[in-house]
């Protein structure tokens, strides 16, 4: 018999006055059998980041042909493609030919090593951005994971907090290369 997805739900409030964006979300996430917290996590960041009315949850790991999150325009034109992990540069390409804007969240202990094997096949894509959280802010999110979340995202002056109230994730991110 196959595993079946997790399902969490996650009432988020965003404050992010960098963009002038304060919003509440009701979120319901399904976690693939494959799946970590962590991961599960940055997907949820992602979208605390990046949150629009159309920007939503794709099938990821249920599906090779969409990404983790994305936002499309009205006439279904993929606007902002968002990855999780460490996607390989097939991948990477293949989006940035599909989409306006490619974001990829890396994260863990080798993140700088997968980057540093596929950076110079991924020069000529100017509509990509990879960022990485270090492990220690990722392992900090997990720690706030659970099947019925109330968070609160907080995002000033490029500084990231996210907290159930009880415990709070300061999150740092690293440019490793931005869009041009």
């Amino acid at each position: 018999m196959a595993l079946k997805a997790t399902i969490f739900k996650a009432d988020l409030q965003i404050a992010d006055m960098d963009r002038n964006y304060y919003q509440n979300h009701a979120l319901t996430l399904a976690r693939h059998p494959s799946e970590t917290d962590e991961r599960l996590m940055v997907r949820l960041l992602a979208f605390a980041i990046h949150a629009d009315e159309a920007l939503v949850f794709t099938k990821g790991l249920f599906d090779v042909d969409e990404p983790d999150l994305w936002l499309k325009d009205l006439t279904g034109a993929i606007q902002l493609w968002i990855e999780v992990g460490q996607p390989d540069e097939k991948r990477i390409l293949k989006a940035c030919g599909r989409s306006e804007r490619v974001i990829i969240y890396s994260y863990g202990a080798t993140s700088h090593l997968w980057w540093k094997q596929i950076a110079g096949k991924l020069e000529r894509a100017k509509n990509l951005s990879v960022i990485n959280l270090p492990s220690s802010a990722a392992l900090d999110l997990a720690a706030l994971a659970q099947r019925n979340m109330q968070l609160q995202c907080t995002i000033q002056d490029g500084q990231i907090w996210l907290t159930d109230g009880e415990s709070t994730a300061q999150i740092e991110r690293d440019t490793f290369k931005a869009q041009r």
